[in-house]
């Protein structure tokens, strides 16, 4: 090793914390700016349009480009599209901050999308060049409770930032902490890239890249405001009456089955390629990221329909709601801790089956005690063990995809896995959201039919606590003239939630299933003192 490489080596740790703290940053911006909305919304006078785009604009933007800069990493320097990314970000984050309008935040946020979409491939990219053997596990197991504990942190963050300061702080807060991890990495991670460093030239696959998965995102997040296949009645655009989002479907599909087909003629013919399809001969790289997609559905049961419960069910502000979630990272913390111990018996693939059936048993529990007068010990122990799951699960199953991909190719399988990851987000957001909202409103009709037939009004009412995701809830529960409704729609959101988690633990058990594939022929580990290959940088 010359001396750079040497220092690089040494400090490997501490360049750990700075690239999970990159990744925690844009976990904690979404679920900050989720809890701050209800300020911004007083304080910009937003339209219901532009509430719906400050927060989708950001996740469409994030999705599209993601396996873009996978490949790009590899040819320009992971380190430092990482860096190009924490700035844009973080840039962009202080526009957002001093939006005096609706289009200036969408506009802004767009902007921090762009910035946010390249850092998870590229950090991960980072993590697969610098460690080796058993370090590696416990890389990404810090990466996997990050992701999982962040999700839980950030309400609580976001809630005292918003009610002790202003929505303004929920932006002015990834200032700080984007400055010291751009600084961390300066000190403390090498730069890796591809050894081979022709030009890129596969521009129509990037422009159909970002096409295919820009649409199939956006249907999968507006299928409930647009129709799955009829049109709403406020939908935006219908055609004739019936709904966009199945032709996005299949604009997509055709789109992203024309780029597979590309790419393979472009391998064949020795061309530059957006994504090396021959990728997906290694079967720990192709299995595993169909169990990150499913994975990445179930794992939505909670963290998408609990918030709302904790608020409009039991009655918390949004502050309480996120320390009600705090066993949930908690629990991953405590995951990571352990891996390095626990990959001494069990193997990687043997890690993230536990922790399926760790996140599916917590959600059986969940869904099988919740009740509308819950105690926070019926959520939080489940919250608790649900948390380890995500810590053991999510670390190793993406240490399982990188495990056989060439080191110069890290970028494109990263971005890969991250992108499947957030396209089966977006799927737990499609099918989990339409399971709690499509229970809280047949649940809340089924207990009030004789009052709606009674009085007719009664089910606009209901309609407009179906609309308002459960939010109008204590509304109506001020006034006692529509208490009951009220009391309803508490006991069918309680069942939304468990309904949600009953088709969240469906998915987990399928992406339980896909993990037998990963366990035949499973590489041993590499001997712990191995040095990892990089290309330092003075």
């Amino acid at each position: 090793m010359n001396s750079a490489t040497d220092r690089y080596h040494r400090l490997r740790w501490w360049g750990l914390a700075a690239i999970s703290l990159g990744v925690a940053l844009i976990i904690m911006d979404a679920t900050i700016v989720s809890v701050a909305m209800p300020e911004i919304i007083s304080s910009l006078d937003l339209t219901t349009t532009q509430v719906q785009w400050v927060q989708e604009v950001y996740t469409l933007v994030f999705a599209a480009l993601l396996m873009v800069w996978g490949t790009m990493s590899d040819r320009i320097g992971r380190r430092r599209l990482l860096i190009i990314g924490l700035a844009i970000f973080v840039g962009s984050s202080i526009v957002c901050a001093f939006a005096p309008t609706g289009t200036w935040l969408i506009a802004a946020r767009a902007l921090q999308g762009i910035g946010g979409s390249m850092i998870p491939p590229t950090a991960l990219a980072l993590l697969n060049a610098t460690f080796r053997g058993s370090e590696r596990s416990i890389a990404f197991a810090v990466w996997g409770s990050t992701i999982g504990s962040m999700a839980a942190v950030g309400p609580v963050l976001g809630g005292w930032l918003t009610s002790a300061f202003s929505w303004h702080w929920a932006f002015w807060i990834n200032v700080p902490f984007g400055i010291l991890v751009i600084v961390g990495l300066l000190v403390c991670v090498a730069e890796s890239r591809q050894h081979d460093t022709a030009r890129f030239t596969d521009w129509l696959g990037a422009a159909a890249s970002v096409l295919g998965f820009g649409m199939l995102v956006f249907a999968l997040i507006e299928g409930r405001a647009y129709g799955w296949w009829m049109a709403t009645d406020d939908a935006p655009v219908s055609l004739g009456g019936f709904s966009i989002i199945p032709v996005l479907f299949v604009a997509a599909v055709v789109v992203l089955g024309a780029l597979v087909f590309w790419e393979r003629s472009r391998v064949a013919s020795g061309k530059s390629v957006l994504l090396d399809v021959t990728l997906f001969r290694i079967p720990s790289f192709s299995n595993g990221n169909v169990t990150a997609l499913t994975v990445s559905l179930g794992e939505f049961g909670l963290i998408l329909s609990l918030p709302l419960w904790f608020q409009y069910v039991l009655g918390m502000d949004a502050l309480q709601a996120g320390l009600a979630l705090l066993p949930l990272a908690v629990g991953s913390f405590l995951a990571s801790g352990s891996i390095h111990s626990l990959s001494k018996h069990l193997s990687p693939v043997q890690l993230v089956r536990l922790g399926i059936v760790l996140e599916i048993v917590s959600l059986a529990v969940m869904a099988l005690l919740i009740r509308p007068d819950s105690t926070l010990w019926v959520t939080g122990v489940p919250l608790f063990f649900y948390g380890m799951g995500v810590g053991f699960a999510t670390a190793q199953l993406t240490q399982l995809i990188l495990a056989d991909v060439p080191l110069d190719k890290s970028g494109q399988a990263s971005s890969t896995q991250s992108t499947a990851r957030q396209v089966g987000s977006a799927l737990g957001i499609a099918i989990l959201g339409t399971a709690l909202f499509t229970t809280l409103r047949a649940g809340t009709e089924a207990r009030l039919t004789d009052e709606i037939a009674a009085s007719p009004g009664i089910g606009d009412l209901v309609d407009a606590v179906s609309d308002s995701a459960g939010a109008l809830i204590a509304q109506l529960s001020e006034n006692p003239m529509t208490a009951a409704i009220a009391d309803a729609a508490r006991e069918a959101l309680t069942q939304g939630v468990a309904v949600a988690a009953w088709v969240g633990i469906g998915a987990l058990i399928v992406g339980l299933l896909t993990t037998i594939p990963l366990g035949r022929g499973e590489r041993k580990p590499a001997a712990p003192d191995e040095a990892p290959a990089l290309e330092a940088e003075a």
